[in-house]
């Protein structure tokens, strides 16, 4: 056997070893890996037996610690059980346990995608659309730093006439877009003051979008006008997009019949969801 053949065959061991270690943590129906010894010559399955709640307990106090309305909305309890069975399913793939539980690529994997799944929380429909807005509130907190636009410079900006559907505008790193089926926005800002007095006002089947960014210290949840959803869905991919301002707003108006720039692009900048105008190079002093 040559070196590198050994090297493979250990290294497919290894793997094999870390996957077995993997299924045993997280399934208590599982046994212990073979060969599993303990120090002291106790039971090597019931030693895993704590390890596994330790490993799931802590990931669940994380998913808590980021989905804290959802779990107020279906109580501790049930939040916990819940949040162990995704841990069981979806393991972290990620070193960074803040973000756990979110999944761009594939959106069916995340905690949000898992609930949607979960028929025990049926009865509170609006429970997945909460996790994907919590989720964007921590994916805001940690984002990239960035000075917000100001807005003398989009004003400066919009000085130049013919020429401005030229411009490009950046979005801020730490903005999203969430667009819900239920009014999550409400709900969300409800359980942030009395919310038993104010949930008592939402109906929370309307649909309700919402940008939710970081310009300075504090994560903002700025519930969007009603109808706004869709063209500033499309406004926003655009720029994400590197469009040019113009072909950005006919993409808007192609979603919106009604979508209105000039409002939307105010609204963008009051809340720092804009960092940046780059002006084409014939425009630049």
């Amino acid at each position: 056997m040559t070196r590198a053949e050994g090297g493979r065959r250990t290294g497919g061991w290894q793997a094999d070893r870390q996957a077995d270690w993997q299924a045993a943590l997280l399934d208590p129906t599982r046994p212990a890996p073979a060969g599993l010894r303990a120090w002291n010559g106790s039971d090597p399955a019931a030693r895993l037996a704590v390890h596994r709640n330790n490993v799931i307990g802590g990931l669940v106090d994380g998913l808590a610690a980021n989905y804290p309305v959802v779990q107020q909305l279906v109580g501790e309890d049930f939040f916990r059980a819940m949040a162990a069975a995704y841990v069981r399913q979806s393991p972290p793939r990620c070193r960074v346990l803040a973000n756990y539980g979110d999944d761009l690529v594939e959106p069916d994997r995340s905690f949000a995608g898992f609930i949607a799944q979960f028929r025990p929380a049926d009865p509170v429909p609006y429970l997945a659309d909460m996790a994907r807005l919590e989720c964007a509130r921590t994916r805001a907190c940690h984002a990239a730093d960035a000075l917000p636009l100001t807005a003398e410079a989009g004003a400066a900006a919009m000085a130049h006439g013919e020429r401005i559907g030229e411009l490009r505008l950046v979005c801020h790193p730490s903005m999203n877009l969430v667009v819900a089926r239920h009014a999550v926005a409400s709900i969300w800002a409800a359980h942030q003051t009395d919310r038993e007095v104010m949930l008592d006002t939402i109906d929370p089947t309307l649909p309700e979008a919402a940008l939710v960014l970081r310009p300075r210290l504090d994560v903002l949840v700025v519930p969007l006008p009603a109808g706004w959803a869709s063209g500033m869905a499309a406004f926003l991919s655009a720029l994400q997009q590197q469009a040019g301002l113009a072909d950005a707003a006919e993409q808007a108006l192609a979603a919106q019949h009604d979508f209105d720039l000039a409002a939307n692009l105010s609204l963008l900048v009051a809340q720092g969801a804009l960092s940046a105008i780059h002006l084409p190079e014939s425009l630049r002093p």
